[in-house]
Formats: C-alpha cells, sequence, structure tokens
C-alpha cells in the first residue's frame, strides 16, 4: 500500500511537531489516569487492613479461572495490538487492520466473560454498593469488598469500552488507506492506551482473585 496522505493541523508547524504533541498529550492523559486508580488501589488497601477477613474471604468467593481467563485475553490483546503496529510499519496495512480485528474481538470476549461473572454475582444477591439479599447475613466488610469490586472492574470496563471504540475507528481509517507508515502515530497512541488497560486488569486480578485470607 502506498504511504498516506497526511496533513498537519495549521496551528503546528510540521506533522512531526503535530504527531509530539499528540504523544505528549497521550502521556499526561495516561498520568491521570493512573493517578485515578492508584487512588482506588489505595482505597482497597486501606480497607484490606481494616477487614482482612472479610476480604480474603471475598477473593476466595470470586471465580478465579473467570479472573485468569480474562486476564490471558488481555495479554493476548496486547500482544496483537503492538503486532499491528509493525506491521502497519512495515506497510501491511491489512494485516495490521486484522490484528485490530482480533484484538476488537478479544475486547469482546473480556467483556462477555465479565458480564458472566456479573450475572453469576447477580443472581447470589450481590449487588454493587452493597445492595442485595446476599448481604443479609455478611459482616461489613463484605459490603465493602463487593463496593470496590464493582467499582475497580466497572470502571475498567468502561475503558476497556472506550478502548475498542478507539481501536476500531483506527482500524476503519487503516482499511481506507487514510493511515499507513510512516505517520502511524495515531495507531501508536490508540496502542498505548490499550496497554493502560491491560496493565491495570494485571492488578486488578491478584486483589480480586488470587489473594485469598489475610496479609
Amino acid at each position: 500500500m502506498s504511504e498516506a496522505r497526511a496533513e498537519h493541523v495549521e496551528h503546528f508547524q510540521d506533522l512531526g511537531q503535530q504527531a509530539h504533541a499528540a504523544r505528549l498529550g497521550i502521556w499526561i492523559f495516561l498520568a491521570s489516569e493512573l493517578l485515578l486508580f492508584a487512588g482506588l488501589f489505595a482505597l482497597y488497601g486501606a480497607y484490606r487492613a481494616h477487614y482482612p477477613a472479610a476480604f480474603g474471604w471475598g477473593v476466595e468467593h470470586n471465580v478465579r479461572i473467570l479472573g485468569t481467563l480474562n486476564t490471558a485475553i488481555l495479554i493476548s490483546s496486547s500482544y496483537s495490538v503492538a503486532t499491528s503496529i509493525h506491521m502497519l510499519r512495515k506497510g501491511r496495512a491489512r494485516l495490521a487492520a486484522g490484528l485490530l480485528a482480533f484484538t476488537l474481538l478479544c475486547g469482546c470476549l473480556f467483556l462477555f466473560i465479565k458480564g458472566i461473572e456479573y450475572a453469576g454475582h447477580f443472581r447470589e444477591g450481590i449487588l454493587p454498593g452493597g445492595h442485595g439479599a446476599f448481604f443479609a447475613t455478611q459482616p461489613q466488610g463484605v459490603k465493602v469488598f463487593y463496593t470496590l469490586y464493582f467499582l475497580m472492574t466497572g470502571l475498567h470496563g468502561i475503558h476497556v469500552v472506550v478502548g475498542m471504540g478507539i481501536l476500531a475507528w483506527l482500524c476503519q481509517r487503516i482499511l481506507r488507506g487514510k493511515l499507513a507508515a510512516p505517520h502511524t502515530h495515531p495507531l501508536d497512541i490508540g496502542a498505548v492506551y490499550w496497554h493502560l488497560i491491560d496493565v491495570v486488569w494485571i492488578f486488578l486480578w491478584p486483589i480480586f482473585y488470587l489473594t485469598p485470607g489475610t496479609f
């Protein structure tokens, strides 16, 4: 495929300056996202120190196999989106678009599995905010655990949906010939956002699925 014809926005000197500004902007944005999740992880740590037994029980009650399967899916999606950048830089646009499509499939599968997990909780009477019949006989710490569980995994799920929208838009631009080497920085930026989503899940996975008991 021939190189895409890219023009810079008029308030930038050239396309290189525009690409640099875009990369700087996404890193600033990602830093703010990391601050948001860092605050939530700190909150989790504080409450777990206060309710160690209840949080350990909550982790044990979650379905570890589903959380682990979703981890494998997101790691695979990170590999495919990274490889798509490499393919686009080599001029193999269709393969790059195909890898993005695979990444989108992984995102859909992740959300589907998470939906199955949520549905199982709802059937048990475990609802967001500590509501539901399940909590009638449970200590306060269990309510706090599942409040944080739904908040943090739900917020992560929203980021997955946003990331999928970004990657779908980039995929159609590649297929239309509007995104190609050497101007691949939009895909670079989209991939960095997707990697952030995966990194956040790597931290959510152990605290909600792998650490039963107290610590």
